[in-house]
């Protein structure tokens, strides 16, 4: 399976990767993963990359399109693999289709706003060591403190309310036009997200092996 997914920040798109990287035993693709470790091991694609991140600009389609294709010709690509924040928009889905990259389905998760903003606000992250817990769906043993270092718990400036309604509307805006995109190409599958990851990801393996 040569899978993309969609899906609105806060949707669940990363754990639902996750899980079907497990039960169909293929590597989830992150395009900012490999940036930066291309970076880190200073490849060639890495070092043009870095050039425009560190004038604060994005790294070209182009250069984001070979540094994909470098990742999926890895042996654990072979019978397949998840991409996962890529594309982005149009520009480069229309980039994606004029490369050699063959996708085979394109799955959307679907998730209502309200929903997203109570899943993210309530997020709470370890100052110290950065794990993960919300304030009604995995509440800590103590309030504000972490279960696993005892560090302090806080709520990211990108989890705010109204931040998130921000990279909501960038994400209607520049991502979500990629639905009819590949709706019009035949490809496009689409899960409704539930309350409980698990039930989510029943839901998609049925939209996908169905």
């Amino acid at each position: 399976m040569k899978l993309i997914i969609l899906a609105a920040p806060g949707a669940g798109k990363g754990t639902q990767a996750e899980m079907l990287s497990k039960h169909f035993d293929i590597p989830t693709i992150s395009t900012g993963a490999i940036l930066r470790k291309s970076i880190a091991d200073g490849t060639e694609l890495g070092e043009i990359a870095k050039q425009y991140i560190d004038k604060g600009k994005f790294v070209p389609d182009d250069v984001i399109i070979n540094i994909v294709k470098t990742r999926l010709s890895e042996p654990d690509c072979k019978n397949g693999f998840i991409l996962d924040g890529f594309p982005r928009n149009i520009a480069q889905a229309e980039a994606l289709d004029a490369s050699d990259i063959e996708i085979d389905t394109v799955l959307t998760l679907e998730v209502e706003d309200e929903k997203i903003v109570e899943r993210l606000s309530g997020r709470l992250e370890c100052k110290v060591c950065g794990s993960s817990f919300h304030k009604e769906h995995r509440k800590p043993k103590k309030d504000g403190v972490c279960d696993n270092c005892g560090g302090a718990l806080r709520t990211r400036e990108d989890d705010k309310p109204e931040v998130i309604r921000d990279r909501l509307k960038t994400y209607y805006e520049q991502t979500e036009p990629l639905k009819k995109f590949y709706a019009d190409k035949g490809m496009l599958k689409v899960a409704v997200g539930k309350d409980e990851i698990e039930s989510t990801t029943v839901e998609v393996l049925k939209v996908l092996e169905g």
